[in-house]
């Protein structure tokens, strides 16, 4: 394998010139540049990326940062998969030749981010699992005072426009959902949503409100649950829904999650579902085509939120000038329909 000395020696140049060249550091003259690309090209010779990464004062890492939540195995939900899949879809095409780096922090809690890019450890960040409340919108805005290259997947945050976010439109997903069952023929349409310190939760029921609204039925007219995206709080939402049986005919959740586990709550209690009440989820997960009955569901695009959001990084780095340091993006949602919501005459000619 050819050494920097070597290539010194064939272009006529210090080996110091040879790094900055194929570091790209400092002002080189043209000519020089390139005799020192062409002898080393003609002696093969291997850039080592970990001393080129500190000549260029970087660390050639993104950093996915993901909250830690105990107990709960994020890399085997679906929703966190798909984001990280489509983030390393877009790494291992990129640009930048480099890796990712994943980071843990508590979920509510203040984090030092900015840290991360001082220590070099990273020269973009993604951030998962965002929520509104103050200790983190606090520590994300730190971000957008320094200028450093961040975005926020499914999260929003409107006070701050300067913070760049990639999400879905959720609100447009739930009002098509609800419609869904609107024009099926159901009207108290409960609905089964995650924490409101998330962005996306408020988008959900502001879907859903819209929707009811437009067909004349008021906000108190039928009962909103709340879960926290899990299974189990799907399933221990059962009991409340059992009690208010009498106030509904469907009931829509804010993901396909707590659908499942609400489904196997109440069948528990001997309710058949769709027959006695129709649910409708939300994300479109491989558990959803695969569960009886197989939900009618949202499909949500979180492997290209990922894709997407890595590749606006990528290309500032690259030193894309059109790129813009502060972006906000809304991807499209998609309805499916599954058996878990049936047409209303079926359902009366049993």
């Amino acid at each position: 394998m050819a050494t920097r000395k070597e290539v010194a020696r064939m272009a006529g140049v210090s080996e110091a010139t040879v790094s900055r060249v194929l570091n790209g550091v400092g002002p080189i003259k043209e000519s020089t540049r390139r005799r020192v690309l062409e002898a080393a090209e003609k002696l093969n010779y291997q850039l080592n990326a970990v001393a080129a990464s500190f000549a260029r004062g970087r660390s050639g890492n993104i950093g996915v940062v993901l909250p830690h939540v105990p107990k709960v195995h994020l890399f085997s939900t679906y929703y966190f998969a798909e984001i990280l899949s489509g983030i390393g879809e877009a790494v291992q095409g990129g640009e930048t030749g480099g890796g990712l780096l994943l980071l843990y922090r508590k979920p509510g809690e203040a984090y030092d981010y900015v840290s991360l890019f001082r220590s070099r450890r990273v020269d973009a960040c993604l951030i998962l699992g965002a929520s509104s409340l103050e200790p983190e919108r606090q520590s994300i805005s730190r971000l957008a005072d320094e200028g450093v290259p961040f975005c926020v997947v499914d999260q929003r945050f409107a006070e701050d426009p300067r913070i760049p976010t990639i999400v879905a439109d959720h609100v447009e997903g739930t009002y098509r959902a609800a419609r869904l069952l609107l024009d099926l023929g159901y009207r108290r349409i409960g609905f089964l949503n995650g924490a409101p310190q998330y962005s996306n939760s408020r988008d959900r029921l502001a879907g859903y409100r819209k929707a009811l609204e437009e067909a004349g039925i008021g906000g108190e007219a039928v009962p909103v649950f709340e879960g926290n995206y899990s299974r189990k709080s799907g399933y221990e939402a059962a009991e409340a829904v059992h009690r208010e049986m009498h106030r509904l005919d469907a009931m829509l959740c804010a993901n396909d999650r707590m659908a499942i586990g609400l489904i196997q709550g109440l069948r528990e209690r001997g309710c058949r579902i769709p027959r006695d009440l129709p649910v409708v989820g939300y994300d479109n997960s491989d558990a959803a085509a695969l569960f009886d009955p197989p939900l009618t569901t949202v499909e949500v695009p979180f492997f290209e939120m990922g894709k997407l959001a890595a590749e606006r990084l990528i290309k500032r780095l690259s030193g894309n000038a059109g790129e813009e340091e502060t972006f906000q993006a809304v991807l499209p949602t998609r309805l499916v329909i599954r058996s878990s919501s049936p047409i209303r005459e079926e359902n009366e000619s049993e």
